[in-house]
């Protein structure tokens, strides 16, 4: 099996979250829960559900990541960019993605 964490977009400002250890939705990838059986994955569609029925978080996706000398890549660039931010100069306050990150 792949190893899977779940990730959404927070409700109040549409920001890229994933869920950590402690059941929080946290900004940063490196920082999430990874599910490394079907039944840690279907834990965290579960989690997923009852945060959105919540009014917590939109999108809510368990995606598909890889772990690498201890860091987390996300298998579908959509999945890095949201990981990394834009891949441009975008507005103040948001760099552009690292290339070497969301590079397929």
């Amino acid at each position: 099996m792949v190893d899977k964490v779940l990730t959404a977009n927070r409700l109040t400002d549409g920001v890229a979250v994933w869920l950590n250890a402690g059941g929080e939705w946290v900004t940063s990838l490196q920082e999430a829960l990874v599910a490394r059986h079907a039944e840690a994955e279907a834990a965290l569609e579960e989690i997923g559900k009852k945060s959105y029925a919540d009014n917590k978080v939109v999108d809510v996706a368990v995606v598909e990541v890889q772990e690498t000398n201890g860091v987390l890549w996300p298998l579908r660039l959509r999945e890095r960019i949201r990981a990394q931010g834009p891949t441009m100069e975008y507005a103040p306050g948001y760099k552009p993605a690292d290339p070497e990150f969301i590079a397929v």
